[in-house]
């Protein structure tokens, strides 16, 4: 048995709010990954958290066994308590990778059911972008070709209990997060940059007013002057992405990512990247070459 299971995890979300009541994000999956690995050349379980190794239990429950006969490793290039999805992709390349090593294969919506079933969730393990409810863990679209945005996250500091965020803080259904909803979805449909990013610029001053980030306006204005067509943010975390045409050149990227840190050293890089889709990959054997589990 060898067999390995990644997912990406996301710069917070393109779009987050309300829609006629109801709970509603847009994922951002970047280049950067969970990836759990069985084999039978490990022993034991490492580096799962809470969330995983109930992802772990839940699994094993559903398919009707009582422990993993082989070894378990986890590893993430995501950071903790930031918005970048670390959980939802850890949870979720655990899910696929278990059920996987017993010739199980899940969906989607499964792994959803059970991602929602343990904390809100990202849908980054959905193919493309989508758009989902990830409170209860309904899908309700997709949005293929998407422009591949060239992002720099940054990190504010500190770290955010998206479990407890979600507890504690009533999203304001008087905003205009149905309006940017409506924006995007025009954007998406004409493939215009501007558009789209506009409508992640709308949901991100939207979140100001439930999860504050100092300086974010000025922020605004100061990488629009250097090429930038928005941001977006982590509307339960503490990161921002810089929204950077698609063709923006290297050497323009790096020097308005420079200018960014100089202005504003506050602001920690995380990474440079891209907005890509998501999904779940997998490589089986002695194959080290990832393929898309969901085509």
């Amino acid at each position: 048995m060898e067999l390995m299971v990644r997912v990406p995890g996301s710069c917070g979300e393109l779009l987050q709010g309300m829609k006629a009541g109801n709970p509603f994000l847009v994922t951002c999956p970047v280049g950067s990954y969970t990836t759990v690995r069985i084999s039978d050349a490990l022993s034991g379980i490492h580096g799962l958290g809470r969330k995983s190794l109930m992802a772990l239990e839940k699994t094993l429950t559903s398919l009707g066994k009582e422990e993993l006969p082989w070894g378990l490793c986890l590893e993430s290039s995501l950071p903790r308590g930031k918005g970048m999805a670390s959980s939802s992709a850890d949870i979720a390349a655990t899910v696929v990778a278990v059920a996987l090593a017993f010739d199980y294969r899940t969906y989607p919506e499964e792994i959803m059911r059970m991602a929602a079933s343990i904390e809100p969730t990202d849908g980054v393990f959905y193919p493309q972008v989508v758009c989902i409810n990830h409170m209860n863990g309904d899908w309700l679209a997709s949005y293929h070709g998407l422009p591949a945005f060239r992002i720099s996250i940054f990190d504010t500091g500190g770290a955010v209990d998206t479990l407890r965020y979600h507890e504690q803080v009533k999203e304001d259904g008087e905003n205009r997060s149905a309006e940017a909803l409506a924006l995007f979805e025009e954007g998406w449909q004409a493939q215009d940059e501007a558009l789209i990013a506009e409508a992640a610029v709308m949901s991100a001053l939207n979140n100001q007013s439930l999860l504050y980030k100092e300086g974010l306006e000025e922020l605004l204005a100061f990488v629009r002057q250097h090429g930038a067509l928005g941001i977006n943010v982590a509307h339960s975390g503490t990161v921002i992405g810089v929204l950077w045409p698609e063709k923006f050149s290297d050497a323009s990227l790096q020097l308005g990512t420079q200018m960014i840190r100089q202005r504003f050293p506050h602001l920690v890089l995380l990474m440079q990247t891209r907005l890509q889709g998501g999904g779940v990959q997998v490589a089986e054997g002695k194959c080290e070459e990832f393929v898309e589990l969901f085509r």
